[in-house]
């Protein structure tokens, strides 16, 4: 019978203070084509050049591989919110950083996703990037303003679906006045400026 396993006993050397991480939950809400997930993948590289744990919760790739088989209807979009809430709290609570650029039109799905925050004592903060819709359907990124021009798609948000905008964000970006990497900057300076960075 071979003695039992045990796991190697950790360096003392460092405080507790030291070795403890926060995390938070960084949740970029706006309109399609504001510039949400661009400006989380800038932030993200920076933390990461940091050494910090971080996560993009993409909202693409979430509808790919965990709400596949939901639709745009009001109750399918507050079920994906509360899905991305529930594993962007998870992530944060275990130290890492998770950003989630996802539109989340309705103020009681957003709102539901920060009391889960704080009912876990987990740091939620909500960014707004409140790219005009103009503004947005000129950038087009996935040709989703063109399709709906188009008669070829319906139910998007903020052309003929709500979307209600944030009314007291932790941030409110205006990404048409600046580079990426000046938006970047301004949530990275709220992590900091909270002690979550």
């Amino acid at each position: 019978m071979t003695a039992p396993q045990t796991l190697p006993t950790p360096p003392t050397s460092r405080t507790p203070q030291e070795t403890h991480v926060t995390g938070a939950t960084v949740w970029l809400t706006g309109l399609p084509s504001a510039g949400k997930t661009t400006i989380a993948h800038e932030l993200a590289r920076t933390l990461r050049a940091q050494g910090r744990r971080v996560e993009v919760l993409d909202g693409d790739e979430i509808r790919e591989f965990l709400s596949a088989g939901l639709g745009f209807s009001r109750v399918d979009r507050d079920t994906n919110v509360q899905r991305i809430g529930f594993v962007a709290e998870l992530l944060a609570r275990n130290g890492v950083l998770a950003l989630v650029p996802v539109i989340a039109p309705f103020t009681d799905s957003r709102e539901a996703v920060r009391k889960r925050h704080q009912a876990g004592g987990t740091a939620y903060l909500e960014v707004h990037v409140a790219t005009p819709v103009e503004v947005c359907s000129v950038r087009d990124v996935k040709g989703l303003y063109a399709k709906q021009a188009a008669g070829e798609i319906s139910g998007l948000t903020g052309v003929d679906d709500p979307y209600e905008e944030p009314e007291s964000p932790d941030l409110r970006i205006e990404s048409q006045d600046q580079t990426v990497q000046e938006s970047a900057a301004a949530v990275y300076a709220l992590l900091n400026e909270r002690g979550l960075a």
